[in-house]
């Protein structure tokens, strides 16, 4: 029987996940800053794949302690952190898991948008304070809502699906128009904020997308509008939400990711019309079985000569 191919882990598993991978692979497990050190310095000569997500990546310098590197793969759809310029500077494919959890992240970017704009996170600390509905202002309705998405990717067309649901008239910002799609172009997002109800963040992060969303959008939305994040962290400036949010500037917002991360954001903590998650729309056993198993399947590919099942 052949060797197994060495694999350096860099992101946590579960222990279910990670037997399925070393069933197949020799891995090398490292989730921590110390045990990532330790590996890539005793072992960096043999690895010849690497498996992490986005917002950890790997960096140049691992990369050239790796000299047998030729596959990296993010576990989820997202490669921020990972140089592709380092990468293919040596020839090394680099894939994702592209698809693998759409529907969770849409699922909660509605759900998201749902609980903001309803109230969700005071009703329910209202009722448990024991209040009762004719001391409290009536939450605004959701359906008929104008909604704009920035990054009308694969996970934001299934936003806008589900927006379609709601008979919400659907508008979007990219780089460039869509082939092949109905929703509003706009060509600024000043000016889809201006337009939206609901503003929700679809976009990869990066330093391209770092502060889009700034003082300047959040008053183009208003004190109407609210705010929906599943992207990243770093394409909102917290310290303005927060200012936007306490001011009445912005009548709400849901979020599950955070400049701070894995740290709280302290700007938001206090606030009523913000409702928090901790970076889980992905998170869901089938959308993390889903992305194990075309981590898989792009490594299979990839070694067997075929290639990757989706490449970066």
């Amino acid at each position: 029987m052949p060797d197994k191919i060495p694999l350096l882990v860099l992101n946590g598993l579960s222990k279910e996940h990670l037997a399925q991978i070393a069933a197949v692979y020799d891995v090398t497990y490292a989730p921590t800053a110390a045990e990532r050190a330790a590996a890539v310095a005793q072992h960096g000569a043999r690895f010849r794949a690497v498996l992490t997500i986005g917002v950890i990546g790997v960096t140049p310098e691992e990369i050239a302690a790796m000299p047998k590197l030729e596959l990296i793969c993010a576990l989820g759809a997202g490669y921020e952190c990972v140089p592709l310029d380092a990468a293919r500077a040596r020839g090394i494919v680099v894939a994702n898991g592209a698809g693998t959890n759409d529907d969770c992240v849409a699922d909660h970017a509605f759900g998201l948008l749902i609980a903001a704009v309803r109230n969700f996170h005071s009703l329910d600390r209202l009722c448990r304070e024991g209040v009762w509905r004719d001391a409290i202002a009536s939450p605004a309705n959701v359906s008929g809502k104008r909604l704009g998405i920035l990054g009308l990717g694969t996970i934001g067309q299934k936003i806008a699906k589900r927006g379609a649901a709601f008979d919400m008239p659907i508008g979007y910002h990219n780089r460039k128009p869509r082939e092949g799609v109905a929703h509003r172009y706009f060509d600024s997002l000043k000016a889809l904020a201006t337009w939206a109800d609901v503003l929700v963040l679809a976009t990869p992060g990066g330093p391209a997308t770092r502060h889009l969303v700034n003082a300047e959008v959040l008053d183009a939305l208003g004190p109407q509008g609210w705010l929906v994040n599943i992207s990243r962290g770093s394409v909102v400036d917290t310290e303005a939400l927060a200012a936007a949010l306490r001011e009445g500037r912005l009548a709400g917002a849901g979020i599950d990711v955070y400049e701070s991360e894995p740290n709280r954001p302290e700007a938001l903590i206090g606030l009523d019309n913000v409702i928090i998650t901790p970076h889980v729309a992905g998170w869901s056993p089938e959308a993390t079985q889903a992305s194990v198993d075309r981590f898989m399947a792009n490594a299979q590919g990839h070694f067997a000569g075929r290639g990757v099942v989706s490449p970066v």
